[in-house]
């Protein structure tokens, strides 16, 4: 990476961001370093454009000049094919939330398992080894299987409504870290009594989808608690697990690491985690 460059045009493709907190955190960041970073948002419903013109958006994002791009839902699996570079990661998630364009080549990299990874050591160091359960098997699931068990989870658990998509969730994991180390449960409260943790990776708990996606008389003292939700910072999950004791990992950090590892990706210089966590705190006050 060129560190002598100093100006970078970055953008995040998906549908409906325009709410999204990245382009400030990341144009802030920018200016912190001493950096002119220009950061779009390209909202697919907005300007008329699907996964099947995926290619065309990459092809035109580097012709006009694009360092980067941030890839979310519904794109982040649809542009791994289209890439010419997969990091490892990457690969064995089959999502890309990340790509970086670079001597005319287009490298995709994945920050949703590393961003969830290291907000959890931020906040439970002692607990990287613990056995987990997680409640989703959608594309934030599997980056938050594939983080616990990258730092040392001894098992994790992966339930969800859907079966065939568990499976599919546990299959991906097992191909990369074993057998013996991830498994379907379809028993929540059996999992979780063998359990040190437990992880929301699904919408409920979103501004719009209230609720816990599991039941309140589960949560007990002693377990941690963790959701990827960050609208609210304070899901209802959060709160009953805070008031029952429970060590907790918002979803704040998830965000902003993700955040911190695409910045570093894009401008191959470090960011630095704690002041965009407090840029964080200001646009979600």
């Amino acid at each position: 990476m060129n560190t002598e460059k100093t100006s970078y045009l970055l953008g995040l493709v998906g549908t409906g961001i325009g709410a999204s907190l990245t382009p400030a955190m990341q144009e802030r960041e920018g200016r912190e370093s001493g950096l002119l970073l220009s950061y779009q948002v390209l909202d697919a419903t907005q300007r008329g454009f699907g996964i099947d013109d995926l290619p065309e958006v990459l092809r035109w994002a580097q012709r006009l000049g694009y360092d980067g791009l941030n890839v979310t839902h519904p794109f982040k699996q649809a542009v791994v094919p289209l890439l010419d570079e997969l990091s490892q990661d990457a690969s064995d998630l089959g999502a890309a939330n990340t790509v970086v364009f670079r001597d005319g080549r287009s490298l995709g990299r994945n920050t949703d398992w590393s961003g969830y990874a290291r907000a959890f050591r931020q906040v439970l160091p002692d607990a990287v080894e613990d056995r987990a359960v997680i409640v989703g098997a959608g594309g934030a699931g599997v980056a938050v299987g594939y983080g616990l068990l990258h730092q040392g989870a001894e098992h994790v658990w992966v339930l969800d409504s859907d079966r065939d998509r568990a499976d599919a969730c546990v299959v991906r994991l097992a191909k990369r870290f074993g057998d013996d180390r991830v498994s379907v449960t379809h028993d929540l409260s059996r999992a979780l009594a063998d359990a040190q943790g437990l992880v929301n990776a699904t919408p409920v708990g979103m501004l719009g989808h209230p609720g816990m996606s599991v039941p309140g008389g589960l949560i007990r003292e002693g377990l941690w608690v963790s959701d990827v939700v960050y609208f609210p910072l304070e899901t209802e999950l959060i709160a009953l697990a805070r008031a029952r004791g429970c060590r907790v990992i918002p979803g704040g950090g998830m965000a902003v690491h993700q955040a911190v590892g695409a910045f570093e990706y894009f401008t191959g210089r470090p960011a630095d985690a704690r002041r965009m966590a407090q840029h964080f705190k200001e646009l979600t006050a």
